[in-house]
């Protein structure tokens, strides 16, 4: 009971990722990191297990039941599940449904009316009293510790699980920015590609991420890495065990990080000179989940000629920046697009 009254009327920020879910509670900070996966009910559609306990069944599942994404490429496909993934997390944080919270919900730049207004829509469903946005790349921004209000320029690259946010920001707004439905996920795909060419092996989402974390580079290492990894052999349907080095990932992926390093190139190339010049001085930041691919950092530098910062735990740089809105309402509202109400 005292746990629910401590909850009671707290303003609360989401960031609704391709990957993970993360929902931070005024004055109290992250209270919830879970993946962004539901598992369901084949024949009634009915949530069965949300989170890290849908993950722990994914691949799995017998027939009857099987495991979603509801969010890609950070928009809604699917507003019900969703919708029952939101309000499955809130009932763990014990949000109550009489005291309705106002929501600050991050949204990728590129992101249309429609999509827009379904991520809202899902929200105000779950239980939220007033919907705001705002931008993942703003979100970014601030919870890096970027000076988002000054004259001086700031630019920042969020690499999520499903889209790359790339902008420059100044005076409280976005200058320019580009948004790209390429992250984290896509590397996955690709190593899954990569290893199913090379060795004619199938391997799950799972051991892809164990991959990309443990061999996974965008620059050449001091020391390159080798493992084993084990998967399915399509010509044979047996069990089998193969060798793969950093060096044969590295090639893997380059096609999803040459994409990135371009769309980063494209905002440079628009960015009115004086505001250029700031960002040679100060440098990028990197954030999101994908900053932390080794090697990215050099690799950017060698490819941009400017210095490249890496936030701390960027991972939580754009939920940072979303709870600092909730927070402090006051100072941070001129940042949010107008809420919608339920």
């Amino acid at each position: 009971m005292s746990i629910g009254r401590g909850l009671l009327g707290r303003d609360l920020a989401l960031d609704l990722g391709s990957s993970n879910t993360l929902i931070h509670q005024q004055g109290k900070g992250v209270v919830l990191d879970e993946p962004t996966l539901v598992a369901v009910d084949a024949a009634t559609g009915q949530l069965v297990a949300g989170g890290q306990g849908a993950v722990e069944m994914l691949g799995r599942t017998p027939a009857s039941v099987i495991t979603v994404r509801p969010m890609v490429d950070g928009v809604v496909t699917d507003a019900d599940l969703t919708e029952s993934m939101l309000t499955h997390f809130l009932q763990q944080l014990h949000i109550s449904r009489l005291v309705r919270p106002r929501m600050v919900v991050c949204v990728p730049s590129s992101v249309t009316p429609v999509e827009r207004r379904a991520l809202e829509d899902t929200a105000l469903h779950a239980g939220a009293r007033r919907v705001y946005v705002l931008e993942e790349a703003m979100a970014a921004a601030i919870g890096a510790g970027l000076p988002v209000h000054d004259a001086t320029a700031s630019m920042v690259v969020d690499i999520g699980g499903g889209t790359t946010e790339v902008a420059v920001i100044s005076l409280g707004g976005i200058v320019n920015a580009r948004s790209l439905r390429v992250g984290g996920d896509e590397v996955d795909e690709a190593i899954v590609a990569g290893v199913r060419a090379s060795h004619n092996l199938l391997l799950g989402e799972r051991s892809a991420q164990d991959i990309k974390f443990t061999l996974g580079s965008a620059y050449p290492m001091a020391e390159e890495q080798e493992m084993r990894v084990r998967g399915r052999d399509l010509g044979t349907g047996l069990p089998k065990t193969v060798s793969l080095t950093s060096t044969q990932v590295r090639r893997m992926i380059e096609p999803a990080v040459l994409q990135i390093v371009d769309v980063i190139k494209a905002v440079l190339d628009i960015c009115p000179p004086e505001l250029s010049g700031d960002v040679l001085d100060n440098g990028v930041m990197l954030t999101g989940g994908g900053a932390l691919l080794r090697g990215l950092d050099e690799r950017l530098h060698r490819e941009l000629g400017v210095k490249l910062l890496v936030a701390d735990d960027p991972a939580r740089a754009v939920i940072r920046g979303a709870g600092a809105c909730v927070d402090d309402f006051a100072a941070l509202e001129r940042v949010l697009v107008t809420p919608r109400r339920g």
